[in-house]
């Protein structure tokens, strides 16, 4: 119909391609959190939020089992950027990109769906533990796409979200610990 609005292309792009090297020789993404492997989380609350495409980065075939509805893009161990990257590449050019780590088993639906409400053409948006940093979950317009791809070693977007504005930071309730160790895993299962 001539005058709709179609609403803006949503990718939702889940990061898990990481080396886990403080948890150990175990991958972390596979430990048993809440009766299911830690990505499982991540992954069902970003199938259950509001996108249009679904991708994910990771490096070993056992995650990728884990990933039903999304596309998969299988990529060798390295620093975050190679993993964000890839993901950027896979994605193109969407009108808004959502960003969540496979790490972070209490994001939920709901918090994915205000980071992507909160997103304009002109500004990220991101979520936040009480008075922290801005953080991931984040949703990045098309616009600032380019800047996350030119991002290098061992650092992901979280540089780009310093500077947002109040209205672009999401109260994220303690939804974003995220699982670096196994005895970060311990007390969240406690």
């Amino acid at each position: 119909m001539e005058g709709t609005a179609h609403p803006p292309k949503r990718t939702g792009l889940l990061l898990a391609a990481g080396a886990s090297r403080r948890f150990g020789p175990e991958d972390k993404l596979l430990a048993p959190f809440a009766g299911r492997p830690l990505l499982s989380h991540a992954a069902a609350a970003m199938r259950a939020a509001a996108l249009d495409r679904r991708i994910a980065v990771v490096s070993s075939a056992e995650t990728a089992a884990l990933l039903d509805g999304f596309e998969v893009i299988r990529i060798a161990q390295g620093e975050q950027s190679d993993s964000l990257r890839a993901g950027i590449a896979a994605a193109g050019t969407p009108d808004r990109l959502l960003i969540a780590l496979g790490d972070m088993p209490l994001v939920s639906a709901e918090l994915l769906d205000r980071v992507i409400a909160a997103c304009t053409d002109d500004h990220a948006s991101a979520g936040r533990e009480a008075n922290g940093p801005p953080m991931p979950p984040a949703c990045f317009p098309a616009s600032w796409l380019p800047r996350l791809a030119e991002l290098t070693g061992d650092q992901g977007a979280g540089r780009l979200l310093r500077d947002l504005p109040a209205g672009q930071i999401i109260d994220a309730s303690g939804q974003l610990p995220d699982i670096d160790t196994p005895e970060a895993l311990r007390k969240l299962s406690r």
